[in-house]
């Protein structure tokens, strides 16, 4: 079992940067796939990005494609989202994933297939 904190939210101009964190404890965290999900109000939970357990493999919704970049170091446990060129609609709280790796399987892009979640942090990009 694997706990989840994330931090790095807060307010900021469009245009502007942010870079999230999700420190993980109480298991191997190299063992886990790992995720970013965002839920803006009134909507669903939705993809952000993916890494493997051993970061050869990542992939992005296409709505922050080459504006976002995921990445992880197992040595710290901790698990990143940088955040560049940020959009109006990027507005929401973000929440970083676990999911056992399994064999053969690289990523998920589902949220149905992480277990372990963070309280999440609230990201909000103003006009």
């Amino acid at each position: 079992q694997v706990q989840l904190v994330e931090s790095g939210g807060g307010l900021v101009q469009a245009g502007g940067s942010l870079r999230l964190s999700c420190a993980a404890s109480g298991s191997t965290f190299s063992s886990y796939i790992m995720g970013w999900f965002r839920q803006a109000p009134g909507k669903e939970r939705e993809f952000v990005a993916a890494v493997s357990w051993n970061s050869r493999t990542t992939d992005y919704a296409d709505s922050v494609k080459g504006r976002f970049t995921i990445s992880r170091d197992n040595a710290k446990n901790t698990l990143y989202l940088q955040m560049n060129s940020l959009k109006v609609e990027d507005t929401a709280v973000y929440s970083c994933a676990a999911a056992n790796a399994r064999a053969g399987i690289a990523i998920y892009t589902t949220s149905g297939k992480y277990t372990y979640w963070g309280q999440g942090t609230q990201v909000t990009v103003s006009s």
